[in-house]
């Protein structure tokens, strides 16, 4: 005798292409929102890192000015690299007879991307006033100012 197979169903297995077209979908939503947002992150911290690889040098550039001691225009003389992973070329400018200092240390920042208004130039400076004072200042970066690390303008 042979046994009737009754009640034996086939299971659907696998996703239809509507289902593969909806992820597919919501994957590239997602994508549109995340990777700007990721690009904006990568340029904050670029201008971060940038402003920290100079903000270092700035004791041994005042302990020279205060003591009255030359400071030349290279940025090993108060212990800096000529260029980093985020600078491209640092510089230094001399004290002036009034104690002041405009790019007293600057930063070019090399392969700045979104954070160039121009799209190939930007930079990052500690100014010095008359007191002794120091500004951080950016060029380049254009309007936007949610690049520009706390402090500078």
């Amino acid at each position: 005798m042979k046994k009737a197979r009754m009640g034996i169903k086939r299971v659907q297995k696998g996703f239809t292409l509507i289902e593969l077209m909806i992820v597919v979908a919501i994957i590239g939503i997602l994508a549109a929102i995340a990777i700007p947002a990721y690009q904006d992150y990568v340029a904050k911290s670029k201008a971060a890192a940038a402003y920290a690889d100079i903000a270092a040098g700035k004791t041994a550039y005042e302990l020279k000015a205060v003591n009255g001691e030359a400071v030349t225009a290279a940025p090993g003389d108060i212990g800096l690299l000529a260029q980093t992973g985020n600078c491209s070329a640092i510089a230094l400018t001399p004290v002036a007879a009034d104690g002041s200092a405009t790019g007293a240390i600057k930063c070019t920042i090399a392969t700045p991307g979104r954070l160039a208004a121009d799209g190939a130039n930007a930079s990052i400076q500690l100014d010095r006033d008359a007191t002794g004072l120091y500004k951080c200042v950016t060029t380049g970066f254009g309007t936007t100012t949610g690049f520009k690390p706390a402090g500078c303008v």
